[in-house]
């Protein structure tokens, strides 16, 4: 039995290391804004790769990823692999283009806003940050439940630990220090997470033991042919690529590595690396169901801390303060990550908000955001329980926003109006059948007079629904549009923020400034003119 004393002790050990590694690796090397927030050009192949595998594997791979596997079995298991692997293999060719048309950009939202106006811009806006937030407070209420559970550690300390420490090396050393640590904590995850995975089916019996626990508890886990397994697998494929295309922290490395080379082969490590994990992580919780006592319904419902329980009764103190070891390193890789990008999307945009600030007020400006971010998401991750439920109110939004943003990197054709229209659509779609939480669907529901049809538990619906829709309707406004856009505005408009000819003035320019409050579509210049080619 692990105490609570020795949990805490082995946290605060593995944060201060981490914190000085981060603060070492990042001193003298953050002199503006830019540093802070883009490290442009800093991050060859290798920790390019390093820090993209290390961003997505936080502490909910041995929670959320394990849940589904105990609930839906081999099925979720392709479907996160699949899922995780796709988005990072379509940012090994969107990379190289967004560093192509946007050679000085830093965020997401820089690009909306000057692609398809304002309306689009508010939307993506919201998605993104309130994506990364949940993200961050799923984060730290894994790692909150795991050590609750394993040592009786209240929650509210361990949030508060984690939160604290990742705030002073990321608020310090920003993008660098976040890369930085993201490398050995890539060295150390990937051994620890494959060592913990072995550990427990050696202790479990081995796999021929693991089999037939599983065929005795739920044969449905081991079937191919489930369906509604399929479905959420494939579910899992829709919510997982829609999400991480609005994810922040992606396109803050694109532009951290040293070129588009670069970027391709470190977004393509990655996809195999990340599925690989996916694979481990997910299988996980259908050996839980085979070997632990896992409730996956009712009042005794553990499904989401099905690793955990496995643990229990497989594994001695050693690999149990080993696993906490490593969800410690896995939280820390993706919270850095989501600090820095939450800092980096609103500090893009300050100079639009604040009368012509220097270097030094957009530095304290986004390390004041970041500690405001990581205050808040600890406060959140004290009232939330599910961290899977958290994942996929957040993925819903990123479904239906996808495809727009993409399509726009590459279509002249598709206007703002346009890109907003797909989005919304795809979320009306996709809310329908979402199985909202607290009883929200029925209460929507009976305010509609019984217009919605019934919830799916699969989320196969409503992720497919929101992505697809949003595509179809993206292909359809495009091809009615007459806009032709001028991809040279977003190397002339999105600058660096150190550079005195950035047009901060939210007015339209001359030479084609930001779309003027009465031009919503974000399409052609202002004032009528167009670049056609």
């Amino acid at each position: 039995m692990v105490t609570a004393v020795t949990a805490l002790g082995l946290a605060v050990v593995t944060l201060v290391v981490f914190t000085v590694v981060g603060i070492r690796l990042s001193r003298g090397r953050v002199r503006s804004v830019e540093d802070l927030i883009a490290a442009r050009d800093s991050a060859g192949s290798g920790r390019t790769a390093a820090t993209l595998v290390a961003s997505v594997m936080g502490v909910w791979i041995l929670l959320s990823a394990p849940e589904a596997g105990a609930l839906f079995g081999i099925a979720a298991v392709a479907g996160y692999a699949v899922g995780e692997s796709l988005p990072m293999l379509v940012y090994s060719r969107i990379g190289p283009r967004i560093r192509e048309v946007i050679p000085e950009g830093h965020a997401l939202t820089e690009y909306v806003l000057v692609r398809y106006g304002r309306g689009m811009y508010a939307l993506v806006l919201a998605v993104s940050v309130l994506y990364m937030f949940v993200f961050l407070a799923a984060e730290l209420t894994g790692i909150a439940q795991a050590f609750h559970h394993v040592a009786a550690v209240p929650r509210w300390q361990t949030a508060t630990l984690v939160g604290g420490f990742v705030l002073l090396y990321t608020g310090y050393g920003g993008l660098r220090a976040s890369i930085a640590t993201d490398t050995i904590q890539t060295l150390i995850v990937l051994p620890l997470l494959a060592a913990a995975a072995l550990a427990v089916v050696l202790a479990s019996g081995g796999t021929a033991a693991v089999h037939r626990g599983v065929v005795a508890a739920n044969p449905t886990l081991l079937d191919p042919t489930y369906v509604p397994g399929i479905r959420f697998g494939i579910a899992l494929v829709f919510a997982v690529l829609g999400a991480e295309l609005v994810n922040q922290t992606w396109w803050q490395r694109i532009y951290a590595a040293d070129g588009s080379r670069t970027v391709e082969r470190g977004f393509r490590a990655a996809t195999v690396v990340n599925g690989l994990v996916m694979v481990v992580a997910t299988l996980l919780g259908v050996v839980a169901v085979g070997a632990a006592a896992v409730e996956t319904s009712g009042s005794g419902y553990n499904a989401g801390i099905a690793f955990f329980v496995l643990l229990e009764g497989a594994a001695g103190e050693a690999v149990v303060l080993g696993v906490l070891l490593l969800a410690l390193a896995l939280v820390m890789s993706t919270a850095d990550s989501l600090f820095s990008g939450l800092a980096s999307l609103v500090t893009a945009d300050l100079p639009r908000l604040l009368a012509d600030p220097d270097d030094r007020t957009l530095r304290l400006g986004a390390r004041a955001l970041t500690a405001v971010v990581a205050i808040a998401a600890i406060l959140v991750s004290l009232r939330a329980r599910s961290v899977l439920r958290l994942f996929f109110l957040a993925d819903l939004l990123g479904a239906a926003v996808a495809a727009p943003i993409v399509y726009g990197l590459f279509s002249r054709r598709l206007s703002g109006g346009g890109a907003l229209a797909s989005a919304l659509g795809g979320l009306l779609v996709g809310a329908a059948t979402f199985p909202f939480p607290f009883g929200l669907h029925r209460t929507l529901d009976a305010a509609l007079g019984g217009a919605l049809p019934a919830p799916d538990a699969t989320y196969l619906l409503p992720f497919a629904g929101a992505f697809l829709v949003s595509s179809g309707l993206t292909l359809l406004f495009a091809r009615l549009g007459d806009d032709e856009f001028d991809f040279d505005r977003l190397s002339r408009e999105i600058r660096r923020l150190d550079d005195p000819a950035r047009p901060d003035d939210p007015t339209p320019a001359a030479d084609g400034g930001l779309p003027s409050p009465d031009r919503e579509d974000g399409g052609g210049e202002p004032d009528g003119g167009t670049d056609r080619e």
